[in-house]
């Protein structure tokens, strides 16, 4: 750990927190720039002082009338970084860093954007879980469920490792996507390139794929060849902005992935399930996008407690 770094990222991320500078301050690029281990220190401060406010917020829960002790929140930052933020560990009753790294999960409708300690950044998807340690060798990442995105800090030294189950992606600065399913990865790359492996280590078990493809890889070892998808890609990760973003998919797709996202569930008639459909989906609002989706198929929208039902409108009953 460089302690000068730590200390001026400890002042650099309380000025940008009490809104003193812009991210885009002239100043702060310079230092940033000054040396590449300064982007992962900031981005540690940065933690670390939301860190405090949480703490705040538990103790005030706590305690009714705690004792003001002014402590200057520079110095507090700096405690937390040399201390591997045990007082955090030591006041909330958890292990937030670990020995054998940290666990990070999502529940349903949650998208969280996590800054990790080497500079990278991971934005994690709806009911996701993760698991981040990092040591002198390698960066090496676990996605035990769920999908999530990846923006690789550049270290040569340290290979960016992601575990699904028995595939493994390896990066070193770059930016991909990881989505686990019932029977393998899905792979999308926005950035540079990242090298898969699948288990075993005969002719075909390691794949590259370069920016703007994608690839299955399949649990069993058998998968197709990345495709050149760019606008699919984009598409695909529209979740980190909350969004379902639909160029044809079905009806039933959609819904599956809205579903994804919330508590209460779609259900689509049989009838209508195959039909395509183009836009873009809040993914928080399944009322909204089942009442859209069925304004533009001619259906009917039933709400019933946590269930909403798509279904073929009712034949008009005639009178004699």
């Amino acid at each position: 750990m460089n302690d000068t770094n730590d200390d001026d990222a400890a002042l650099w991320a309380s000025r940008l927190d009490d809104g003193h500078i812009a991210a885009d301050d002239n100043d702060l690029r310079q230092w940033l720039d000054g040396d590449r281990r300064r982007a992962g220190a900031l981005l540690r401060a940065e933690a670390c002082l939301a860190q405090v406010r949480r703490l705040r917020a538990t103790v005030a829960d706590d305690e009714p009338a705690p004792v003001d002790v002014a402590i200057p929140r520079r110095r507090m930052i700096g405690g937390f970084l040399a201390g591997g933020l045990a007082m955090a560990a030591t006041i909330t009753g958890v292990f937030l860093w670990p020995a054998g790294g940290t666990p990070y999960d999502t529940a349903v409708g949650e998208v969280r954007r996590v800054p990790l300690a080497d500079g990278s950044v991971a934005s994690i998807n709806t009911a996701s879980s993760l698991h981040v340690s990092m040591d002198n060798d390698r960066r090496h990442v676990v996605l035990e469920r769920g999908e999530a995105w990846f923006q690789v800090a550049h270290d040569g030294s340290r290979p960016f490792v992601v575990e699904a189950g028995p595939i493994e992606v390896r990066a070193v600065g770059t930016a991909f996507a990881m989505r686990r399913r019932t029977n393998g990865v899905e792979v999308l790359v926005t950035e540079g390139v990242i090298e898969a492996r699948m288990g075993g280590s005969g002719p075909g078990s390691t794949v590259r794929v370069a920016a703007g493809e994608e690839v299955f890889l399949s649990a069993d070892g058998k998968s197709r060849a990345p495709a050149k998808k760019p606008q699919d890609i984009e598409r695909a990760l529209a979740w980190r902005h909350g969004e379902l973003a639909l160029e044809g998919q079905t009806l039933g797709e959609a819904a599956a992935e809205i579903n994804r996202y919330n508590v209460a569930q779609i259900s689509v008639d049989p009838a209508l399930a195959d039909r395509p459909l183009v836009g873009y989906f809040r993914t928080n609002a399944p009322v909204s996008f089942a009442r859209t989706a069925a304004l533009l198929n001619d259906a009917d929208v039933v709400v019933d407690g946590q269930t909403i039902r798509i279904d073929r409108k009712s034949a008009p009953v005639r009178s004699n």
